[in-house]
């Protein structure tokens, strides 16, 4: 067993285990395989051990990712920042879009969206932690924003994504994820995504109600942001 397809299974146990001391089925926890700055090599190896789910930051690396991969039955994820230069691109060629954090942005997704493709799926980021270099709209500027997005064609609002302020502390990290769920919860739009929690925190994400993890370093080893 190859050392990508080993953390898988590593990874899927800590979720299991987490689901059930949660209380929760572990089928609804999805496992979203970040594969930013990772050779298409070991996402086609991560396929192999059972992934669909990728992540992706950068929109240039994950279409190049895409093209060389397209003889495998890929989900793909855009999880990063988004600039208004990037959106058609982003509508094309991703199911679900994690990252969306004011209208303008979700308004170009729906008017660049292919009519022969499914709605795609869409979650709000919110900056829980109110840190100033985090994307994210305010949990203020979030029932808006939600109420206008769910009014938009081709897209569909499946929930909500947060990456919190970084913490070895269990009860600031569920202090800030369960905020999310609160957040979502009072939006009261029958939204089905929580994405949230990463390989630090995977488990007090899941017993806060994630439905997404978005894993990385866990699955593939630390990146090396000097890889193009």
């Amino acid at each position: 067993m190859s050392t990508i397809a080993e953390n898988i299974a590593k990874v899927r146990e800590r979720i299991r285990e987490a689901a059930q001391a949660s209380q929760r089925d572990f089928a609804s926890v999805g496992l979203l395989a970040v594969s930013k700055t990772k050779p298409a090599a070991a996402i086609r190896e991560a396929h192999a051990a059972g992934l669909r789910d990728f992540g992706e930051n950068y929109l240039q690396e994950a279409l190049n990712k895409q093209a060389e991969l397209a003889d495998l039955d890929l989900i793909w994820h855009f999880i990063g920042p988004i600039q208004s230069n990037k959106t058609k691109a982003i509508a094309e060629h991703f199911a679900w879009v994690h990252s969306v954090d004011r209208l303008k942005i979700a308004e170009r997704l729906a008017a660049q969206r292919p009519a022969h493709l499914p709605a795609l799926n869409i979650c709000l980021q919110v900056n829980v932690s109110g840190e100033a270099s985090k994307s994210g709209c305010s949990p203020e500027q979030l029932p808006a924003l939600a109420q206008a997005v769910t009014q938009l064609p081709h897209l569909r609002l499946r929930g909500l994504m947060t990456i919190p302020e970084p913490t070895e502390d269990a009860a600031q990290q569920h202090a800030a994820l369960a905020r999310l769920r609160q957040l979502r919860d009072a939006l009261d739009l029958q939204l089905d995504t929580l994405s949230m929690g990463m390989s630090q925190d995977l488990e007090a994400a899941i017993d806060e109600g994630a439905t997404w993890v978005r894993i990385g370093t866990a699955l593939f080893g630390a990146r090396d942001y000097g890889q193009p």
